[in-house]
């Protein structure tokens, strides 16, 4: 089991970088992962901090988190000799990063600029391979700094996704439940519970997400470093990965412009909550408080790719057991559930 040993949320902790880094004996020079924008938000400033403390670093820029990237970045870090690896960014770096620090054996830290999806805490991660996204195992990170300072500046499109992703735990562990049912999967009580009830809560606090307000990115990111957390106890991400995930991949693959992740997760949830024959209009509700889409047209999506996706979930992942097992769905299905849910 693999979980953080350092989580530092707050206003103006970017400052605590290099303390962390005392802190968990980190030592010799750290590479930082960003791209072209994070570089400016905080890149450049964790890498001044850095060396203020007698650090040696530099910055590696990506664009893609794909095989080239981490390809470059595990050389890079051989080649400086690096200690430790820092992602700063919103997705793609810290993807890019777990993925590297995996390969070479280097500890991570997670600096999130946004607070999009539980990625910034969790050990797997998004990989571009042969054109395809793909999830793959990595490192969970050493430690997570992530400043609400910065990331309230963050579009708040980014930070309603996280809150869509979190919100989808719900048919996840539904899922998970399921699969220990029908499968005998291994199933984790305490993961399961931590990952339901840490969705709960922000369904329960929905009015309380707004932009512009520290106050509610506190909440999201301690919402996505528990979900996280419940992926490093369960040794998977099944408490925050299921048959709305599913969904999402096929979308990402079939769409024209796919919408943000934890979007088409969130409305993934509600189709697949009511295929669970749960309260799917409540979880439409708080994702509307909140601003997270809650339909195709709202997603840039047409109905003829949201009914695909729906068709072809199930081929994904294939070997994670969900609700779909039982119901492969057909074109009428598929069409009949969308509408049912308002999601068409």
């Amino acid at each position: 089991m693999e979980l953080p040993r350092l989580v530092v949320v707050g206003h103006d902790v970017l400052e605590e970088v290099p303390g962390v880094c005392d802190r968990l004996g980190l030592k010799y020079t750290g590479l930082i992962i960003a791209d072209e924008n994070t570089k400016g938000i905080a890149g450049n400033a964790v890498s001044q901090l850095l060396e203020d403390s007698g650090y040696e670093s530099d910055i590696a820029l990506i664009k893609d988190a794909d095989e080239g990237a981490i390809n470059t970045i595990e050389e890079m870090a051989r080649e400086m000799k690096a200690g430790f690896l820092l992602g700063v960014g919103g997705g793609r770096p810290i993807d890019v990063a777990k993925c590297s620090s995996y390969n070479a054996g280097l500890p991570f830290i997670s600096v999130p600029t946004t607070a999009s999806h539980d990625g910034i805490v969790s050990g797997r991660a998004s990989i571009t391979v042969e054109g395809v996204k793909q999830s793959v195992e990595a490192h969970t990170p050493i430690s997570v700094v992530a400043d609400t300072g910065i990331i309230v500046n963050s579009p708040y499109r980014l930070i309603a996704a996280g809150c869509g992703d979190i919100i989808s735990n719900k048919t996840a562990v539904l899922d998970w439940k399921l699969a220990k049912k029908n499968r005998n999967e291994e199933f984790s009580s305490y993961a399961a519970t931590l990952s339901d009830l840490t969705a709960t809560l922000l369904i329960d606090s929905a009015s309380d997400i707004r932009p512009e307000s520290e106050e509610s990115v506190w909440k999201v990111v301690k919402a996505l470093v528990s979900s996280g957390v419940a992926m490093s106890i369960a040794g998977s991400s099944r408490p925050a990965s299921g048959s709305e995930h599913k969904f999402s991949h096929a979308l990402d693959r079939i769409a024209k412009t796919p919408a943000l992740h934890g979007e088409q997760c969130a409305v993934g949830s509600i189709m697949m909550m009511h295929l669970h024959g749960g309260d799917w209009d409540k979880i439409r509700s708080a994702l509307k408080t909140i601003g997270v889409p809650t339909s195709a047209g709202e997603m840039g999506l047409t109905k003829e790719e949201v009914i695909r996706a729906l068709v072809s979930a199930h081929d994904i992942k294939p070997e994670r057991f969900t609700i779909l097992g039982y119901k492969q769905l057909t074109v009428e299905d598929a069409e009949k559930l969308a509408e049912t849910t308002r999601v068409i």
